[in-house]
């Protein structure tokens, strides 16, 4: 039975960060989408999604790897030949720059209803 508990844990629980970490890398754009492709990250290396901001403009991202010491940071990047100010976001986790996956939170909300009824 307990064998059972642990298992079902396991699968609700989100990957862990050991081993090689992918996040999703896409150039700097000003689409409110960002599809991007899958990267590897080195060991000392974050998920990040960076936003940008220029007053009177629309927002810019990017998404990729960055050094953990580098987030968090406020930089000047220059896209299309104006600067903005980009602030770079980290996460931890395997693809979790990505896009919310509103399909995966029911996922995990209903395996977590499923323990606290069998509790």
């Amino acid at each position: 039975m307990v064998l059972g508990w642990l298992l079902l844990l396991v699968t609700a629980l989100p990957r862990g960060t050991t081993g090689t970490k992918e996040c999703v890398f896409c150039e700097l754009t000003d689409s409110s989408s960002c599809p991007g492709t899958h990267m590897h990250c080195g060991d000392d290396e974050d998920c990040f999604t960076g936003t940008g901001t220029s007053p009177g403009l629309g927002p810019i991202i990017n998404k990729g790897c960055l050094p953990s010491t580098l987030c968090g940071r406020e930089e000047p990047v220059t896209y299309q030949g104006v600067t903005y100010s980009l602030i770079s976001t980290c996460c931890s986790g395997h693809l979790c720059n990505r896009a919310p996956n509103p399909a995966g939170s029911r996922r995990a909300l209903g395996i977590l209803l499923l323990l606290l009824r069998l509790l």
